[in-house]
C-alpha cells in the first residue's frame, strides 16, 4: 500500500501519522493511549506496534480512501519495521524523518523500551512524547537535556498532546 499511502499524503487525504506504540500494562488508569487513538482526527493514520495496541486495536477506525486508518506494524521487536516505514516515507517525500507529518507517542512500561528509545534518539528522531510515566532514571536534569536536544517530552492528556502534534 506504500504507493497509495504516498499518493494520499500528496493529495491531502492523509494529513498526519501517529505512531502510538510501546508496552502498556493492564493497570487501572493507563487508558491514555486508548483515549489518544479514539481522538486522532479522521484524516490521520494510526501506526501501532507492541502490546499497548491491544487496548484499542479491536476498535473500528475506518479508512481513508481504502487505506485502513489503523496500521499494525507488529510487536515491540518490530520497532525496526516502524523505523523503516518512516525512512521510506521520508525518502518518498525527499525529506528527513523529522520533517514528516509524523507524531510518535510511546508508552513506557517495560525495560526493552529503553533500547527502542535509545535507538530512536541515536537516529536523531525528535518530537517524541513518552509516558504516561517516565522511567525512574529520567531526572529533571536528564529530562531538560532530552527536551532541549530531542524535543522529547512527557505525555500530558490525550487532548493536549493531540493539539501539540497538530500544531494547534
Amino acid at each position: 500500500m506504500a504507493g497509495a499511502v504516498v499518493d494520499a499524503v500528496k493529495n491531502g487525504a492523509i494529513k498526519r501519522f501517529f505512531l502510538i506504540g510501546g508496552c502498556d500494562g493492564a493497570k487501572a488508569g493507563r487508558n491514555y493511549f486508548t483515549e489518544l487513538a479514539e481522538k486522532v482526527p479522521r484524516d490521520c493514520v494510526i501506526l501501532t506496534l507492541a502490546c499497548g495496541k491491544n487496548r484499542f486495536n479491536k476498535m473500528e477506525f475506518g479508512d481513508i480512501g481504502g487505506i485502513p486508518r489503523l496500521l499494525d506494524v507488529g510487536q515491540c521487536n518490530d520497532a525496526y519495521s516502524a523505523i523503516r516505514i518512516a525512512v521510506a516515507l521520508a525518502d518518498a517525500f525527499q525529506c528527513g524523518v523529522n520533517d514528516l507529518p509524523l507524531s510518535m507517542i510511546l508508552s513506557w512500561y517495560e525495560q526493552k523500551a529503553h533500547v527502542i528509545l535509545l535507538t530512536l534518539l541515536h537516529l536523531g528522531i525528535k518530537g517524541i512524547r513518552l509516558g504516561p510515566t517516565l522511567p525512574a532514571y529520567v531526572s529533571p536534569v536528564v529530562l531538560d537535556f532530552l527536551v532541549l536536544n530531542y524535543d522529547l517530552g512527557p505525555t500530558t492528556t490525550a487532548e493536549q498532546d493531540l493539539r501539540h502534534a497538530l500544531g494547534a
